[in-house]
């Protein structure tokens, strides 16, 4: 008879670590511009195993792993991530749920599933249930701080590498984005997916005239985030008016579970983060939710992270490979998978999520 692992192992000690990693070009979207990625990593110690879990925040996550999280886990049972998972939720309740306490229980979660795998010696996807072999990728770049140039460079070197949908960033000069979206057109031929995403950068009224334009003009089949993911009455009304055959997407910013439910109605696709809405823990509810409204769910960013959750929800639609992630994940972590056909594959030979962090090679970056 085969012996049953003791679920009174513990979880011994935690570690937190801060990395900030410039940018290999200034990027920028339809709100927002930067030149550096902060990546906050979390290891989880017990019963000789550690997990890895990490988001991507600023360093007061890390902070606040430390000073509100690690004594809430340590001493929990290992193999019980959700119960781990309900008591830091109680823990940050007068800091508030969302932003940053949302994403520094994110690392955590992600770091204890990640052991729990580990200590049954299990792909994290095995460990899961899987109810997808791999998982669909779309490129992901294009700032608006790019030249047509290198848009055009970017976009077309993911389709010829396989990948048969890509997406690019508008909404920094509205009046140039019909022009760069046809150069993005011309540039992927006419057979992949284009996508596009204004980051909340347009009035509903601006965004539902540009989806004409986008599509008539471009064949765009995807519309992320026309309006702020705040106004679901702008969403709606995109949704609603909009062209037949776009999808209008949203939903990066949920932190939990209650606002991804009112987001429904609201958008074709819903999105979510594992490392912003509070791990793979919430990440299982809202694939629940999506399924019992019947709406497809697409993960936003940090692919690495994401490839074994999102083996186990059966309303996957896609995943981003975001080119700024994909650059930190293949320079600071062994096992990071790259696409092929289009679509992620797990390592079934590498136990938990498959990751480990080159702590040489990230020293040069910590804060």
């Amino acid at each position: 008879m085969t012996a049953v692992r003791a679920p009174s192992e513990a979880v011994e000690h935690l570690e937190v670590a801060a990395y900030e990693i410039p940018t290999d070009a200034p990027e920028a979207d339809g709100t927002l511009a930067w030149d550096s990625t902060t990546l906050v990593t979390v290891h989880v110690h017990g019963a000789g195993e550690t997990g890895l879990g990490y988001t991507y925040a600023d360093v007061s996550t890390a902070k606040l792993i430390e000073s509100k999280l690690a004594g809430v886990v340590c001493g929990r049972d290992a193999l019980a991530p959700q119960a781990a998972w309900s008591a830091m939720v109680g823990a940050v309740r007068n800091l508030g749920r969302q932003g940053i306490a949302s994403m520094a229980i994110a690392a955590v979660d992600c770091a204890l599933w990640d052991l729990k795998a580990r200590m049954l010696e299990l792909p994290l996807c095995k460990l899961l249930g899987m109810a997808n072999d791999s998982v669909p990728v779309y490129g992901s770049g294009g700032f608006t701080s790019y030249p047509i140039s290198r848009l055009q460079e970017q976009l077309a070197g993911w389709v010829e590498r396989g990948i048969p949908r890509v997406k690019m960033k508008i909404g920094s000069d509205p009046d140039q984005d019909p022009g760069r979206v046809r150069c993005a057109r011309e540039a992927i031929g006419p057979n992949a997916e284009l996508f596009v995403d204004a980051n909340g950068a347009y009035t509903a009224k601006q965004a539902l005239a540009f989806a004409e334009r986008f599509s008539a003009e471009a064949q765009v089949s995807w519309f992320e985030e026309p309006v702020s993911s705040d106004d679901l009455g702008g969403l709606r009304l995109v949704r609603d008016r909009g062209p037949a055959g776009m999808a209008i997407a949203a939903g990066e910013y949920g932190y939990d579970a209650g606002y991804f439910a009112r987001m429904i109605g609201a958008v074709d696709v819903l999105q979510a983060d594992v490392t912003r809405c509070a791990g793979v823990t919430e990440l299982l509810r809202v694939g629940g939710l999506c399924r019992a409204h019947n709406i497809p769910l697409s993960l936003h960013c940090g692919p690495a992270i994401h490839l074994h959750p999102g083996l186990a929800l059966d309303q996957l639609a896609h995943l981003e490979y975001f080119h700024d992630h994909v650059r930190i994940e293949h320079l600071l972590f062994d096992g990071v998978v790259t696409p092929l056909g289009g679509a992620l594959r797990p390592d079934f030979e590498r136990p938990g999520n498959g990751l480990e962090l080159k702590r040489a090679d990230a020293d040069r970056y910590a804060v």
